[in-house]
């Protein structure tokens, strides 16, 4: 069983001391303890689900995982998308705000209608990126990126993709 080595309480006003009676709690609580699915849900990374993405484009370019929620219907969602080396999005609009957060890789970003990947700029992991409610925009991962890039979106949907110019594959090699 862990132990607590009990001190006397940091000073007052400390950040510590706010915390510092949950001190044994946490200690001796039992790691080992299973939570409560219905109080809360954890999925595993090699519980994710993995798809190809379906919205068009050269096959391999990027995949989703659906976390919670659907980008279809109404509600909130999140959602996981795996870039891969090679590849960017069309620009793009949504009807809602999409919160973004770089979970591995760099992700390379631009607005605009018109596509121009040489104009990206970087966000590497631990970066947050907000999409703006029916602002064009455009990302994906340059051909020379190292590794893939996993991007966290959480939203409302449904999200209602249009295509600045619906004539052009909405996924490009580039």
């Amino acid at each position: 069983m862990p132990t607590c080595t009990i001190s006397p309480p940091p000073a007052a006003g400390s950040y510590s001391r706010r915390f510092w009676p949950l001190c044994p709690a946490a200690l001796l609580s039992d790691p080992a303890h299973a939570v409560d699915p219905s109080q809360t849900q954890v999925t595993l990374p090699d519980q994710m689900q993995w798809k190809p993405w379906s919205a068009g484009g050269a096959a391999g370019a990027m995949e989703s995982a659906g976390v919670f929620g659907a980008i279809d219907k109404p509600g909130p969602y999140a959602i996981l998308v795996r870039w891969h080396p090679g590849y960017m999005s069309a620009p793009h609009t949504y009807i809602t705000d999409r919160l973004c957060f770089v979970i591995s890789g760099t992700w390379w970003v631009n607005s605009g209608e018109t596509f121009e990947p040489e104009n990206t700029v970087p966000a590497p992991a631990g970066s947050f990126v907000r999409r703006v409610a029916h602002t064009p925009h455009y990302d994906g991962v340059k051909k020379d990126g190292k590794e893939p890039a996993v991007i966290g979106i959480i939203g409302v949907a449904p999200i209602e993709l249009k295509l600045v110019d619906p004539s052009k594959p909405p996924v490009r090699e580039v």
